[in-house]
């Protein structure tokens, strides 16, 4: 007994020191592969002006180019290798996401299990190739159009400029998409979700630096300052809040008998979060919104009425920018959850495994009765969503903060953060799973 009992305290231990090494490895190997995505962001584009380059961005920063330089950490703005950084996999993966529910072909290879799940990744992949091309083709011509107060961004521009460019950037977007892979499978988190984090993270030393400057030379009172760090700190709280929060229907699964046994007769419920949709509606209404600023803004400096107009009428915390903004998140989220979560092809799989809502038949009952509970539970989630992000917006009309606080950025980060602290509690707990079995096996020996 006491060499069973020794035997077993041995194993249990070692299962523990396994699995904290285990755990640390992937942390080290997180930790190393976001500095060399840091040390890429300070790599320049051949043949840019710096000097240049950075009075063309200051003049341009509330545009869609500065939601694009937010989330990549400044690596836009600085014009290095990883500018366009893994935009262009997010908006291939989002495509994909919504030809599933379009092509019935493309419906069929998502249901194939592994198989089609590999080529629907090989599919993402080819349009991130496409979509970095044409923008970084894009990037090229506008970076040889624009003008600076020392004179031209691009020292030589013409063919070959464009094609080293195209290059360049297309190839810091591989390499991203590729190192965000291997945080996947080696590391702890979503790779490509820690790369946008870290980018955003990156930034906000600066920014709360640059609070304390204006604290400092009396542009911003000191009062002011400690209610807006309170209110940071409340509006982090509420996102966290709601982005756990959800909607539990309870799911009742009957008995059957098979020979002597009886099996089943269990209860489990189907969580329904608050915010299906996630980051995908500010995203998407912030780039419908600014893309046409930012082309107004550059006609505008060219003289053009028209685009004068929508630069005034379409600016940050103006009227119709906050209507339009708001009723646009709304909108595509109630889009996004239709194209995420299918009630139809949720209750067959109900039925299928003998699974029923109390209460509600089998069926198209149950799909009717899941839709209405989306859709009530998306009216809350698309007000949070609004409300969110619609602050930074009035805080930098209102009140002049300099920094873009709260909205996408904020979303990233507390859905990042809490999904990655899920997985390392994840990878904790199999371990010790692992543990108990071996501990069942030695009392079986007994």
């Amino acid at each position: 007994m006491a060499s069973a009992a020794e035997q077993l305290a041995a194993n249990l231990s070692f299962s523990s020191f396994r699995s904290a090494t285990d755990l640390k490895k992937r942390l080290w190997f997180t930790l190393g592969a976001l500095i060399v995505y840091r040390i890429g962001s300070y790599i320049p584009v051949p043949g840019i002006d710096p000097v240049a380059l950075a009075e063309v961005f200051k003049s341009t920063s509330g545009g869609i180019l500065g939601m694009v330089d937010v989330f990549s950490g400044g690596a836009l703005s600085r014009m290095t290798i990883f500018a366009l950084n893994i935009m262009p996999y997010i908006s291939a993966s989002i495509i994909v996401q919504i030809m599933t529910t379009v092509l019935p072909s493309w419906e069929a290879m998502k249901k194939e299990g592994e198989a089609g799940r590999k080529k629907l990744n090989q599919y993402t992949r080819y349009g991130t190739v496409v979509l970095a091309v044409l923008q970084a083709y894009g990037i090229a011509v506008g970076l040889e159009g624009a003008q600076g107060g020392g004179g031209s961004v691009v020292v030589d521009p013409g063919l070959y400029f464009r094609f080293v460019t195209v290059v360049t950037l297309v190839g810091g977007t591989m390499f991203l998409m590729w190192l965000g892979e291997q945080i996947t499978a080696r590391g702890v988190g979503n790779g490509i979700s820690l790369i946008i984090f870290a980018g955003i993270v990156a930034t906000m030393p600066g920014a709360l630096v640059q609070i304390l400057e204006l604290g400092r030379t009396g542009a911003m009172s000191a009062a002011f300052i400690i209610l807006l760090l309170v209110g940071m700190i409340a509006v982090v709280a509420f996102a966290v809040f709601m982005e756990m929060a959800q909607r539990r229907i309870l799911v009742q699964y009957p008995k059957r008998q098979q020979g002597n046994k009886v099996y089943g007769g269990e209860s489990t419920h189907l969580p329904l979060k608050i915010n299906t949709a996630g980051v995908i509606p500010p995203i998407f209404a912030s780039s419908l919104l600014l893309a046409p600023a930012t082309v107004a803004g550059f006609g505008a400096a060219q003289g053009s009425e028209w685009m004068i107009w929508i630069t005034n009428y379409l600016g940050h915390g103006r009227p119709a920018y906050m209507l339009l903004y708001i009723g646009l998140i709304m909108f595509f989220c109630f889009f996004y959850t239709a194209v995420m979560f299918n009630p139809t092809e949720t209750a067959e799989n109900l039925k299928k495994y003998g699974g029923f809502i109390p209460g509600i038949r089998p069926g198209k009952n149950t799909a009717d009765y899941l839709d209405y509970v989306l859709t009530r539970i998306t009216v809350v989630g698309s007000l949070y969503l609004a409300a969110i992000c619609a602050l930074p917006e009035l805080l930098i009309s209102q009140a002049a903060i300099p920094f873009y606080f709260g909205g996408t950025s904020l979303l990233i980060i507390v859905t990042v953060t809490l999904d990655t602290v899920t997985q390392v509690q994840s990878h904790l707990l199999a371990h010790q799973y692992e543990g108990l079995i071996k501990r069942a096996r030695l009392k079986g020996r007994k």
